[in-house]
Formats: C-alpha cells, sequence, structure tokens
C-alpha cells in the first residue's frame, strides 16, 4: 500500500536508480523513471477532475502499471482508495460503493483515466489510506481499513525478514486487491526491488507459469498453493528462487514433496495471516523433519505480535491446548468501516480471528480449522477443515473438499468430493478405511465421491465449496457448509 512513508521511499528510487526495471509485464520492464512518469500522469488527471477531497475514490484492482500509478498518486495526494475486485460485479460494485460512500468509480488505462459515477452519496473519510475488501462465511463484503502505520511496520518487516532488496525480482502471483500484495508489490517497490506481474488471465495455466518464471528469474516467490501445484505439475524447476513463502490453504505432503524439489535453493516459509491483522504468524518448514507429514504448522509469532487462544466459553488458555485464535498485531487495520462489526471482531486491538488452532507442548501453533467450519454430527463437534486434512495425507489424493449435508435421521453427514492423482485407482471404500485410521467415526464423510477432474477453485486458489454444493446439493446454495457450533 502507497502509504506516505512509501511515497518517499519510492521517490528516492526513483532519485537513485532511475533505470532499474521496477515492473515487468506483458513482456517488457518497466523502470523506476517510467513508473515514475506515468504516477505524474496519474496525479495530474486526478487533480483536473477537482473530486472533494474527503470523499473516497474506488479504483478496481485490475492489475497492470498503469493501476498501480494511480494508487500511488492517489496517495500521494492524501485520498482514501477502495480497492475491490476487479472482477466484482456492477451491482455489488455499486453496493459497495454505497457502503463506503465512494461517489466515483476510477479505472487506469494506457490512454488515461475513465470515470464513472457510483451513483452513492460521498462520505468524508480524510486522509490517505487503502480500504481492502474481506468476506465472511455467509459472502456479506467486510470493509478493511488499513492503518498506514502498520501498513509501514509490515513493509519494513517484510523486507527485512525475507531480504527484500535492489537486487531482488519478487514474483506477484495475486491479484492486486489482496493484502498478500504489501509484500510482493508494495515492499519490493519501496525497496528498489523489481516486481514480476502475473497476467490475471493466465494465471491458472501451468505451462505458461512455469515459462514465465524461468524466463523472469524471481528469487522471492509467494503465492497459494494453486500456483506450486500448477508450476510443479508442469514440470518447473526454479533453482533461482531463494525465499518461497506458502500462504492462504493447507499444503498436502505430496505438494510439499514436489515444492522441494522444483525449488531446490529456496529457503521455505508457511506464513499465516489475515486481512485484518496482516501475517501474524510464521514457519521455517524443514523438509526433513517428519512431523510435516501431519501438516505444516504456523510456526510462532512474529516478533511484536501478540497472542492468546479462548475456549469455547471465552476463558484464555495457557500451555498446550486447542480454541480460538485472537491476536494483537504492530500489522494491524483501523479495523472495519462499519462499528457493529469492530464491536463484534476487535477489542482493545485484540482481534478474533475465527481461526481454530492448536497450541502443542513447545509453543508451537498449528491451524485446525475455523468456527464457522464447525458442525455436529450424530451430537459430537467436528471440523471440516480436519477431516479434509486427512484426506489430504494421503498419497493418491490431490484435492479433497469436504461437506456438510443435511440428513433427516442424523441431522447432518458428511459427503467427501476428492479428486485422486493420475492412474490411481483410489475409491471410496480406500478413503473409508484411510479416515477410519485418523478420525472419530462420527468424522468419517458417509459418503466419498472420487473424481478425476480438478475441483472449481475460488479467485484466492482455494477449492470453491460454494459451487461444489450448489452442483451436487442446489438446496445448500446459500450455507455455509457448517451448521450450529453450540
Amino acid at each position: 500500500m502507497p502509504t506516505r512513508s512509501f511515497c518517499t521511499a519510492f521517490t528516492e528510487q526513483v532519485r537513485r536508480t532511475p533505470d532499474a526495471p521496477a515492473l515487468s509485464w506483458a513482456g517488457r520492464e518497466i523502470s523506476y523513471r517510467d513508473l515514475a512518469h506515468r504516477v505524474q500522469d496519474a496525479r495530474e488527471a486526478l487533480a483536473a477532475l477537482a473530486f472533494a477531497p474527503a470523499h473516497p475514490l474506488c479504483v478496481p484492482a485490475a492489475k497492470s502499471p498503469e493501476t498501480i500509478a494511480l494508487l500511488i498518486a492517489a496517495f500521494e495526494a492524501d485520498r482514501r482508495v477502495l480497492l475491490p475486485s476487479a472482477s466484482l460485479g456492477a451491482e455489488a460494485l455499486t453496493r459497495l460503493c454505497a457502503q463506503v460512500g465512494a461517489p466515483h468509480i476510477l479505472r487506469a488505462t494506457a490512454t488515461g483515466l475513465t470515470v464513472r459515477t457510483s451513483g452513492a452519496p460521498g462520505r468524508p473519510l480524510p486522509g490517505p489510506g487503502l480500504l481492502l475488501t474481506t468476506s465472511g462465511s455467509t459472502g456479506t463484503p467486510k470493509v478493511v481499513d488499513l492503518a498506514a502505520e502498520g501498513v509501514d511496520a509490515f513493509l519494513t518487516w517484510a523486507a527485512g525478514t525475507f531480504g527484500i532488496g535492489a537486487a531482488a525480482r519478487v514474483l506477484n502471483y495475486a491479484p492486486l486487491n489482496f493484502d498478500l500484495c504489501l509484500l510482493d508489490v508494495w515492499a519490493a517497490l519501496a525497496s528498489g526491488a523489481r516486481v514480476d506481474l502475473v497476467d490475471p488471465e493466465r494465471a491458472a495455466e501451468g505451462a505458461w507459469l512455469t515459462a514465465f518464471c524461468q524466463d523472469r528469474q524471481p528469487t522471492v516467490v509467494q503465492a497459494v498453493p494453486l500456483f506450486f501445484r500448477l508450476v510443479t505439475e508442469a514440470g518447473g524447476r526454479f533453482p533461482g528462487v531463494r525465499e518461497v513463502l506458502l500462504t492462504g490453504d493447507v499444503v498436502p505432503p505430496p505438494l510439499l514433496d514436489r515444492i522441494v524439489e522444483a525449488f531446490p535453493n529456496a529457503r521455505l516459509w508457511n506464513v499465516y495471516g489475515c486481512t485484518e491483522t496482516n501475517d501474524s504468524f510464521l514457519h521455517r518448514i524443514d523438509p526433513a523433519d517428519a512431523s510435516t507429514r501431519n501438516g505444516l504448522p504456523i510456526g510462532r509469532p512474529i516478533t511484536g505480535v501478540e497472542v492468546c487462544v479462548v475456549d469455547a466459553d471465552d476463558a484464555e488458555l495457557t500451555g498446550a491446548g486447542s480454541g480460538e485464535l485472537v491476536v494483537r498485531t504492530p500489522f494491524r487495520a483501523r479495523g472495519y468501516l462499519d462499528a457493529r462489526l469492530d464491536g463484534q471482531h476487535w477489542r482493545d486491538g485484540w482481534f478474533r480471528t475465527g481461526d481454530l488452532v492448536r497450541r502443542d507442548a513447545d509453543g508451537l501453533f498449528h491451524l485446525t480449522g475455523r468456527n464457522d467450519h464447525q458442525v455436529k454430527v450424530r451430537g459430537v463437534r467436528t471440523n471440516l477443515q480436519e477431516v479434509e486434512q486427512v484426506l489430504l495425507a494421503h498419497p493418491e489424493v490431490r484435492e479433497a473438499a469436504v461437506l456438510a449435508v443435511p440428513d433427516p435421521d442424523a441431522g447432518t453427514v458428511l459427503h467427501a468430493v476428492v479428486r485422486r492423482t493420475v492412474a490411481s485407482e483410489l475409491n471410496g471404500l480406500h478413503l473409508r478405511l484411510h479416515c477410519a485410521a485418523a478420525l472419530p467415526r462420527t468424522a468419517i464423510p458417509r459418503a466419498f465421491e472420487v473424481l478425476d477432474e480438478a475441483l472449481p477453485r475460488t479467485s484466492t486458489g482455494k477449492v470453491d465449496r460454494t459451487v461444489l454444493r450448489e452442483r451436487r446439493h442446489p438446496a445448500l446454495a446459500g450455507s455455509t457448509g457448517g451448521g450450529p457450533t453450540s
């Protein structure tokens, strides 16, 4: 995020190394000088529009050098910016603008700015800042107001921890509206590095991604497991990468093995965080550690991050135990724009993540699921994500999702959808025996659907359980796949 401190650092990079590459995009490199010229053009275009200075601007996050330049120009002008997904439908975008009070929607193109009126009344939000959206289990957008001081602290931490300096080449796989871009776009540009922007239209093409990385030779790669699955299945090998950051979803052991082989000279990290707090936990992965076969831990809190674990009665747990993770971090957001949501999730700087964790006797944290992914099966509380992790531990399982399905007799039963490896003869009986060795009886899915084709994915690379529910159980289309947890 281009805060005032970022803008100062960027200006210094332009002064010191104007001809160094800042971005690579669409087969060409853009120098820091060229990017600064685009920022100047955007700055002049914004000034000519003469919008009310306290009203936020909506900038759909179409990945391009022009969008990045527009964001820098907006923050240099002390504007608050709503950065929604570029693929958000017109109706949803209008509702979001009304929620934030952004009367104007700006899109940056190679020929200049296009402006559309959202129809929303302006809402004064003075001062620079970035508004990101995140969704709860119901899909209702929550607008997160990032704090400049938190972002600045994160940029400093990320650059120092992962050695992002002028010689670094940082892959940007995530969409621009994701908080992952704080590291692989903004920390990189503040440090004089080159950012290699992955075209979203090619982001699901393993062969293209592999060729792109082999051409651009990034040194730092942060991505969701989907990216690593695509490039390793395409046979990619990347000895020049020195830092690999895994984030966003569970990494099955077979995929971790392929990552180790494909990135032989890289330090491997498991990174945990959320939009509201940014990264909170970090774990250096030791591929030789046999415990990784049971799932990667999220590790320990980053320096400056405070954590506590609370049980179902909100009592704090000390020592080893399981419960909901609550964090307080120097990277935190200001909160939500909706004060009611603030009251539900924030208290005295502490944020209730909704994530369920287990802290072992050595103080290492393991992510086990979410509050909204818990259901009761025959009266026993069951975590859907724990069942999925057991399925993913099978060597012939590539992808897995577990759905909670209403049942007239049992109340709720589990339905597993599994993609098997190529040429595998895996079937439901094999999976039932595999689950029986690791799960209580109530957590074993009643039905196993074994597929050879890929499961549907969301824009973040996670299995899209909503689509699976709509395909198999249309009556559940609006549900979370969970149920009452009490």
